[in-house]
């Protein structure tokens, strides 16, 4: 799957980048038809500590899935939108059966 990744207010390092291509390519064994997906990783400037912010946006045929999680650390935030996105994928993958 081919995955964009953007970082927002700072340089992500190629062990976050490559967690989060590793995390994405799993999402093909829930839904095989995953055309692509964006992902931003931002950094708020706020003074909690729950201050960095995924956005993951997947493209399936006639839909988009769009998960937005804030968390302490990015692979917390991005284990937790997949999560939420593989709950999704499931429900649509469901729904096509029927």
């Amino acid at each position: 799957m081919k995955v964009n990744t953007q970082s927002v207010n700072f340089n992500a390092n190629g062990d976050l980048m490559s967690f989060v291509q590793t995390r994405l390519d799993k999402l093909e064994t829930f839904y095989d038809k995953v055309i692509s997906s964006d992902v931003y990783l931002k950094v708020e400037n706020t003074s909690s500590k729950e201050n960095k912010v995924v956005e993951i946006k997947i493209r399936v045929p006639k839909e988009n899935i769009m998960v937005k999680k804030q968390c302490k650390s990015f692979e917390e935030a991005i284990d937790s939108a997949c999560n939420s996105i593989e709950r999704q994928l499931v429900k649509r993958k469901e729904k096509l059966r029927v």
